[in-house]
């Protein structure tokens, strides 16, 4: 008896959804609830419910067996840009990312990504159905080094490995595409063609952008990327556009409730604190960046021709905490006016910072 009064519960709630999505799906329309009967609400959710189905559908394939089609998809939309040495660049970049996550996400070998390099201008990159990824030629434009690129890369196949995109997708293909899908859908073929074009409406949430974040820096650390430059690009970034999301160049992935480019920066700064063993850390006063090491001030990095101050401070961050992380930490010494420590090429003196020779001698005091 109870479980027939519970079997009629299930029925009810169930046709509550129905008739909920149905109201939506009609307000949608124009028609109002009153004017419909009980036969076309239900009918007009049972047609709701096959189009998510048919969504869903599609999704699945182009993630899967039909990703390689999907990637063809995204080149003709978005351009590609066949310049040799960014190609080049990418592919090393690629081919690192891939065998650091290796090491901690095995799955990656079973669906490798795909990846080109767009013609858009502005500063950024996203990864999208099936492992494919597209790198705006502004990325290049505005990152000096291959370890920045690098951790913008990590943080998106981030995204691919735990599916963020799918679930997003799915999540924001609101009522009004999916009424498009029944005009104009004939198939699974058209179905991609609404997905490619609404792939703007793609909104990764905030535990999510977290999350990619942090899964980057366990990628990073991996490879032989410097660590410091998890938080060094949001510097870059946060010098050359401020340091609110809102302002990022590229915003596919960038609402303006996601993490501010400070937030993010001084999540990676902790993060490698806590590599080194808390043996360094950054501190910032007055927006000028310090490296202390065994809580003694190092080196306040003078700008070079290509990084503020701040910026080259993680990345002198992060070479020390990679000797120290890794049990390597010796007596600094300088070479070719190049600090070295524990195997890492610390920092390359510019400007007023002070020569390799002080460097070496103010480190080992203090380590």
């Amino acid at each position: 008896m109870h479980m027939f009064k519970r079997k009629i519960e299930n029925f009810r709630q169930k046709a509550a959804v129905i008739v909920a999505a149905a109201v939506f799906s009609l307000s949608l329309g124009g028609a109002s609830t009153a004017e419909a009967g009980w036969g076309s609400i239900i009918g007009a959710g049972i047609q709701m419910g096959v189009q998510y189905a048919a969504v869903d559908n599609a999704m699945k394939y182009y993630d899967g067996e039909g990703r390689y089609e999907f990637f063809e998809m995204m080149k003709e939309k978005y351009g590609v840009n066949e310049d040799e040495e960014l190609n080049e660049r990418l592919d090393i970049i690629m081919a690192n990312l891939s065998a650091a996550i290796a090491q901690v996400d095995p799955s990656i070998q079973q669906k490798p990504y795909n990846y080109f390099i767009n013609t858009d201008e502005s500063f950024n990159a996203f990864c999208s159905l099936g492992h494919n990824i597209s790198v705006n030629t502004g990325m290049f434009n505005l990152v000096a080094n291959d370890a920045e690129i690098a951790v913008v890369l990590g943080h998106e196949m981030g995204h691919g490995q735990k599916e963020h995109v799918r679930k997003s997708l799915k999540g924001t293909l609101n009522a009004s595409i999916l009424g498009s899908i029944v005009a104009e859908a004939t198939g699974v073929q058209a179905l991609g063609n609404i997905l490619i074009n609404n792939i703007s409406a793609v909104h990764v949430t905030k535990p999510h952008e977290w999350e990619a974040d942090n899964l980057a820096f366990e990628y990073i650390i991996q490879s032989d990327y410097n660590p410091g430059a998890c938080a060094a690009i949001w510097q870059r970034v946060m010098d050359q556009y401020g340091s609110r999301s809102q302002s990022f160049a590229g915003d596919i992935f960038n609402p303006s409730d996601h993490p501010s480019h400070k937030e993010r920066r001084d999540n990676y700064a902790k993060k490698l604190s806590e590599y080194s063993g808390g043996k360094v850390k950054i501190e910032v006063k007055d927006d000028v960046a310090t490296v202390r090491v065994n809580g003694h001030d190092f080196l306040t990095p003078a700008a070079s021709d290509t990084m503020s101050g701040n910026e080259r401070a993680y990345f002198v961050a992060g070479a020390i905490a990679k000797a120290y992380h890794d049990g390597t930490a010796g007596e600094a010494f300088a070479s070719d006016d190049t600090l070295y420590f524990g195997g890492q090429a610390v920092i390359t003196p510019v400007g007023l910072d002070p020569s390799a020779e002080e460097l070496a001698e103010i480190l080992n005091r203090i380590q």
